[in-house]
């Protein structure tokens, strides 16, 4: 029998593996019952907000006693590790201590699958409820749905959690044949699709205020742990957000189950190091996908299926597309301004806006954000270049690594 002390280290230890933890989007559960706790619009995670704020929330699992076998989890049933397991009231009690003590501002919830689907899922369901209904908690929760569980299911949990997620785990049905057999492509898509088709009954029966799972769903991707590229990584993206109005996908790069171990399964592969580096690229394509309204195969094509380490997707864009640039910035609508890298969503907001009453400058642009370094190949004010974008392999030698993808910042400025 583990003490709470040791339950709680094993558990946040096995959690951490996984990054679906964003909160944006959730006005969270206010009712005349709640006692403690509080969601803002911007929400709660492990990162900073808009507005500068460093959030955080108890990441945990419920479990992490687990049947399936899956080569590159840590919680995997052949893992020599401690095992420990919550009850509803331990971990809806320690949700509640740790928001009085300020240490956290919500929960995220997983487990590991230690029976059916729907056994686990009601355990879920139950620390959420018990925090709602019992302790008044009113913070933000987010629930992690087990594939295979059914629809009446993932509607009680839509009522007590704001996100529900459904990890796809790898990003072809061969790669989750060969290392996680027991899961199923038809359970995990399956879930995702019940959840969609409940979220859009329940909102449109409830209007702007809904009450189910109000900041939608997430999924989480592993890359480096099979050999898809990246092409099919991106492509499974935008298909994921086009049929089930996903809120987010997150990627996470391959790291080896067992700290220290080389090789822990002859399915997985032979890596010096996490491929953090192609994981911040997948996450500036996404960008492209949900924020610059870029297709999948402008991104990456048949015959370049990898993203670029050196230079973001956006600018590997412009420099395969030189004609369409320069673009001036003092008449371009906000789609073509998307394209121009060093221009981001605010700043061409903010030269829409702010040319209404003057024509801008290049100066203009420094002060709006624009980051002249990338953009000053692509684009004019008032018929001015900065430089021409005459050779592009010279533009790329000079643009290389200045998003300082996968380097490390010096400590000291010498």
């Amino acid at each position: 029998m583990k003490d709470l002390h040791s339950k709680i280290t094993i558990l946040s230890g096995a959690a951490k593996y996984d990054a679906s933890c964003a909160t944006s989007g959730s006005s969270g559960f206010q009712s005349k019952g709640n006692k403690i706790g509080h969601t803002l619009p911007l929400g709660v995670c492990h990162s900073w907000t808009q507005d500068g704020r460093c959030v955080s929330l108890l990441k945990v699992l419920y479990s992490n006693v687990c049947k399936y076998d899956c080569a590159y989890c840590v919680n995997r049933a052949s893992a020599d590790i401690p095992r420990a397991s919550f009850t509803v009231t331990e971990l809806a009690d320690l949700t509640c201590e740790f928001y009085k003590r300020n240490y956290i501002e919500g929960l995220f919830l997983s487990s590991g699958i230690f029976a059916d689907p729907d056994i686990v899922m009601e355990k879920l369901i139950d620390t959420a409820k018990t925090l709602r209904t019992v302790n008044g908690f009113g913070g933000y929760i987010h629930l992690k749905l087990i594939p295979g569980t059914g629809e009446k299911t993932i509607l009680e949990a839509g009522k007590w959690a704001d996100r529900l997620s459904c990890n796809i785990e790898l990003p072809t049905e061969k790669s989750l044949k060969c290392l996680a057999p027991e899961k199923s492509k038809e359970d995990i898509l399956g879930a995702m699709n019940d959840f969609a088709g409940l979220k859009t009954e329940n909102d449109s029966s409830r209007g702007k205020k809904s009450f189910f799972a109000p900041a939608g769903q997430s999924t989480q991707l592993i890359v480096g742990a099979s050999e898809e590229h990246d092409r099919q990584i991106i492509n499974l993206t935008s298909s994921l957000y086009n049929k089930f109005s996903l809120k987010r996908v997150y990627y996470s790069a391959f790291i080896f189950p067992t700290p220290g171990e080389k090789k822990s399964d002859p399915r997985l592969p032979e890596i010096i190091a996490p491929p953090l580096v192609r994981e911040h690229r997948l996450y500036q394509a996404d960008w492209l996908l949900r924020f610059y309204h870029f297709k999948a195969d402008e991104i990456l094509s048949e015959d370049a299926p990898f993203l670029d380490s050196l230079i973001d997707p956006k600018t590997v864009w412009a420099l395969k597309n030189l004609d369409f640039f320069p673009i001036e910035i003092n008449r371009a609508d906000y789609e073509t301004l998307l394209r121009i890298p060093g221009i981001g969503a605010k700043t061409a907001r903010r030269i829409i806006e702010n040319r209404r009453a003057r024509s801008l400058s290049i100066e203009n642009l420094a002060r709006m954000g624009a980051v002249l370094k990338r953009g000053r190949y692509f684009l004019t004010a008032n018929g001015k270049h900065i430089e021409r974008p005459d050779d592009p392999a010279r533009i790329r030698r000079l643009l290389e690594g200045q998003d300082g993808a996968g380097l490390q910042l010096p400590l000291f400025d010498f």
